[in-house]
């Protein structure tokens, strides 16, 4: 059997409120193309597959215009909800999605119908797992979405099962992994599939954290020992966790933010046989617009820099040293040159940081708010900034006025 493990698309996700979506549209064409092209069998993309839960349309759209074109054919794609997804709108075109070949799992209590689809069987199924059968071969797959402290807690219900609620996060899932590695057997490909943190994992920084102090974080020894590939989501730089454990993040597709911008991205392409190690391979993804960072010295070789760039589609960031608060039209000229900027950082010496002394009562509110912004942001407020703001002072005072009548 042949798998193609993906994750953490994060479809509708921006960059600082630049929308990433038409790279997500061109890394999902390219996707497709991939699976048709290597002869997979079973897709998993483990969580994560919005940024929100409340995704965009044209993110859901992309999602399931995406599915359509990977069902062709006599492959399976399974897919679990991670942090990011909502667990119940991720899972409710399900009734739909099966006869397609396509199983969507929600939480850790999710439950796939048995049954013959067309495509493949469902043979055996329960809480967090379920077996198939797909051009006569046989997997049981763990799958475990993202499991919350109280989704956890729903699982272990019973009065025998309190004391396995006290137990730690690590511990718990743990428990999951070892109850459900028994429906494993010597004659089935034995996969595990789960969005979870894993201690030793490599994080990026753009990830939304599901650890608080490391008390959500899942220790490499609770995994499912005996599966013989373990996919998981939540980690966006491609890797493998352990030196004695085939367990793999297969990353992000696209560089979500300029922490990532060294990481190749990859999905991660694994053939599978009953009773033998995995033959596991990265099959890289494009950077359809690279992130550059660029560290200048002054506004003259930032605009330079802009002009050496202005025919390349990238997202650019800028750190400027300069002895003085950027001009505005200096922005404003790198933002014409170079549209896709992200950011413009300035870097005053520190004697320019320093906050001087001065009596409140002599400033107006008109340079207080300049001052203010220009500490916090580094470059003076535009004109259409200290308009909108005198405005919104100029309501308070009517409001206030009206009151007081």
């Amino acid at each position: 059997m042949r798998i193609l493990h993906t994750s953490d698309w994060h479809l509708g996700k921006s960059l600082e409120n630049f929308s990433r979506i038409e790279e997500q549209e061109k890394f999902l064409e390219d996707f497709v193309q991939m699976v048709e092209e290597n002869n997979v069998d079973l897709v998993i993309i483990a969580g994560d597959i919005y940024d929100s839960s409340n995704p965009p349309a044209r993110a859901e759209m992309l999602f399931y215009t995406t599915l359509k074109k990977l069902s062709n054919g006599e492959r399976v794609i399974l897919v679990i909800a991670g942090n990011h997804d909502n667990p119940e709108r991720l899972s409710a075109a399900s009734p739909l999605a099966y006869e397609h070949g396509v199983i969507l799992l929600g939480t850790p209590k999710s439950i796939a119908p048995k049954g013959d689809f067309g495509k493949f069987k469902i043979l055996d199924s329960g809480e967090g797992f379920l077996e198939i059968e797909l051009k006569g071969e046989k997997a049981v797959i763990i799958a475990l979405p993202y499991p919350s402290e109280k989704r956890l807690n729903e699982i272990f219900t019973s009065e025998l099962e309190e004391e396995k609620r006290q137990k730690s996060y690590s511990e718990r899932v743990g428990e999951i992994f070892n109850d459900l590695s028994k429906k494993y057997r010597k004659d089935t490909i034995n996969i595990a599939v789960s969005h979870i943190f894993v201690a030793g994992g490599e994080e990026s920084g753009s990830e939304r954290p599901i650890q608080l102090g490391g008390s959500f974080t899942v220790e490499i020894r609770h995994l499912p020992q005996k599966a013989q590939y373990i996919a998981l989501g939540h980690l966006h730089k491609p890797q493998r966790i352990s030196s004695t454990l085939p367990a793999y993040y297969s990353g992000s597709p696209l560089q979500y933010s300029k922490s990532e911008m060294n990481h190749s991205k990859c999905a991660y392409l694994v053939d599978l046989k009953a009773g033998e190690p995995a033959l596991v391979k990265e099959i890289y993804f494009k950077n359809y617009k690279p992130i550059e960072v660029f560290r200048c010295n002054g506004i003259e070789e930032a605009l330079e820099i802009c002009n050496e760039y202005r025919d390349k589609d990238i997202w650019a960031y800028f750190e400027i040293k300069t002895e003085s608060p950027l001009p505005s039209s200096k922005i404003k000229e790198m933002k014409s040159i170079l549209p896709d900027i992200v950011e413009i950082k300035p870097i005053l010496p520190e004697d320019e940081m320093e906050i001087e002394d001065y009596e409140i009562d002599d400033k107006s509110v008109k340079e207080l708010f300049e001052e203010f912004y220009l500490k916090e942001n580094k470059v003076p407020p535009t004109e259409e900034v200290l308009e909108l703001f005198m405005s919104i002072v100029k309501e308070e005072d009517e409001e206030d006025e009206t009151s007081e009548a």
